[in-house]
């Protein structure tokens, strides 16, 4: 089985008109989502074994402070600028690279291509509001077979759905 955890990053400042798309931090309401997504994620043992981060300032803060509340090393998350901007299929090749020692993977990115990722593998999933959490489990034993698959669960959590 492979699992495929997608979360968006928590909601962002457009405080600095100045600052680049790129760097722009979480704002209040952001830093207060992710600790929650992550006691949510915590409580259910939902701890992967690779985390990715895209390289911008806000996806990589919600990928710190989710980390921290699942148990997993801050240090080891591994960011991959190539999630930035990236078109769907540019995602689904960095899937199909993933080592197979690797059962759960989490990757932190952004929308739209996180919401259409999610809804090309289930009709279920039309959207991804910020810091939505959406786990994937595939029966496959491969992540390169993952691409060609439908998984077997589908599991999707967001800060307003538990309001």
């Amino acid at each position: 089985m492979k699992k495929l955890i997608l979360v968006r990053h928590a909601k962002s400042s457009w405080d600095d008109p100045s600052l680049p798309d790129h760097d722009r931090p979480l704002n209040d309401r952001g830093k207060r989502d992710a600790p929650k997504m992550g006691e949510r994620l915590a409580k259910r043992g939902v701890v992967p074994d690779l985390i990715l981060s895209s390289s911008a300032v806000r996806a990589l803060t919600t990928a710190q402070i989710i980390a921290e509340k699942i148990g997993y090393d801050r240090k080891a998350i591994v960011v991959d600028r190539r999630i930035y901007g990236a078109q769907v299929s540019s995602l689904l090749y960095l899937i199909q690279e993933l080592d197979d020692k690797y059962d759960k993977v989490m990757l932190f990115g952004h929308n739209p291509e996180l919401a259409e990722l999610a809804h090309r593998f289930s009709d279920d999933i039309e959207d991804m509001p910020t810091c939505a959490v959406v786990e994937l489990t595939f029966d496959v034993k491969r992540w390169v077979d993952v691409v060609d698959s439908q998984p077997v669960e589908v599991r999707f959590d967001s800060p307003k759905k538990h309001v």
